[in-house]
């Protein structure tokens, strides 16, 4: 079995804000996790020999800064009091920014918090999609925690989300991005997920759209310099670039790869969204409660059984019909779920996007490299010996 490396935690799942594509169910629901929930799932976690060297902890599916410091503070202490001595611990927020303040800056500055801002890019893009619950924008409060990050030199970086205008944009993003000092970039198209229907996915080739904003955008990006991190990029580098006879992994698919906690104690594994969906073929994808179930208890649960057989034969699937298989490990179940209404199934137009997409950019850019260096006459014996020294790694082409 893999190692937990991640741990999702909801503190709640309420959220100030209703975004027009969100898909998480139960975001008008107040409840806070417990403390006593926290200790008791850490004190069963660090009683396993399932972790490894490091473990990040996420604190996401709700706003996570509707729970007050004091909350973070108790809880932090008493996971830090359970931890084993060769266990490190990364804590990471996923948040609007709109509820960040200075007390705030200063906690995750004491205790290294990784520190994503869900951002949509410039104001016009950002609140036609992320508003209030009557509707306004809510572009000018989460700019504004994003300057008080800056202000108080905490690292972080952005998610924004790419809608039907944001796809025509790339100048205008990277303009905001620069304007702001944004340097650590992530985009997720807008897909279908939940209860949310991706009007994107029902419009018409949209892998070439969204290759074309891609590429733009990278070129465009390549040019400053000042851009440090491009998920979709500099993630699948990795991939592609990795020294031979290495496997992919996919967390995804593996039973314990991830495990996903909600505000109840109710656990879940695999794709981290499908906390909070419902499915009755699969317990809701639940597999226990850490107040009342051992994890060896999870791991016999039947709904984990169900889940693995059905996703290890959307994994076999993808391995035997996607030429695109070694980069990716088997695709997102939440999304085979979405789009193909079943585990047991292989490609899906998020797969598409976000493995097809920037594989084919990279590889088209080594090509052209490639070319560039034969009408230049370098010997190839020389070029190879060149790649080996700056990666240490080989192509890891596609199938």
């Amino acid at each position: 079995m893999k190692l937990i490396e991640t741990v999702v935690v909801q503190p709640t799942p309420f959220c100030n804000i209703n975004c027009r594509y969100c898909y998480l169910p139960d975001r008008n629901v107040t409840t806070v996790i417990e403390q006593s929930t926290v200790a008791v799932l850490f004190s069963k976690l660090f009683g396993t020999n399932w972790v490894g060297s490091s473990l990040t902890v996420i604190w996401h599916a709700g706003e996570p800064l509707v729970v007050p410091i004091s909350f973070y503070r108790e809880a932090f202490a008493a996971i830090e009091a359970l931890r084993p001595a060769d266990v490190q611990i990364q804590h990471s927020f996923q948040t609007n920014g709109m509820l960040i303040t200075p007390a705030w800056c200063e906690f995750f500055k004491e205790w290294q918090v990784n520190v994503g801002v869900s951002i949509d890019g410039p104001k016009h893009l950002h609140d036609a999609q992320r508003v209030t619950r009557s509707g306004r924008g809510t572009f000018d409060r989460s700019i504004a925690g994003v300057r008080r990050l800056r202000e108080h030199r905490v690292p972080f970086h952005v998610i924004s989300v790419l809608s039907e205008k944001a796809l025509e944009s790339p100048r205008d993003l990277l303009e905001f991005y620069r304007s702001e000092r944004i340097d650590h970039i992530c985009f997720n198209v807008e897909e279908s997920e939940g209860d949310h229907v991706s009007l994107l996915f029902k419009s018409g080739d949209l892998q070439n759209r969204y290759k074309a904003f891609l590429g733009e955008f990278w070129k465009l990006s390549r040019q400053g310099g000042d851009l440090r991190f491009v998920r979709e990029i500099d993630g699948m580098l990795p991939r592609v670039m990795r020294p031979d006879g290495t496997r992919m992994s996919n967390a995804q698919v593996q039973p314990f790869g991830m495990l996903n906690v909600d505000c109840r104690g109710n656990v879940s594994t695999f794709s981290p969204e499908l906390l909070g969906l419902k499915n009755p073929d699969y317990d809701n994808f639940i597999i226990g409660n850490v107040k009342t179930d051992s994890f060896e208890d999870m791991r016999r649960s039947p709904a984990l059984a169900k889940m693995t057989r059905d996703i290890q034969a959307g994994v076999d699937a993808c391995r035997n019909g996607c030429e695109y298989f070694s980069v990716c490990g088997g695709g997102a179940p939440v999304n085979k779920m979405a789009e193909n209404k079943s585990f047991n199934s292989g490609r899906t137009s998020f797969c598409s996007l976000t493995q097809i997409v920037p594989v084919d950019l990279i590889l088209d850019a080594m090509e052209r490299f490639q070319d560039a260096v034969e009408m230049i006459d370098i010997p190839h014996d020389r070029l190879l010996s060149a790649q080996s020294d700056s990666a240490g790694s080989r192509v890891a082409l596609p199938g």
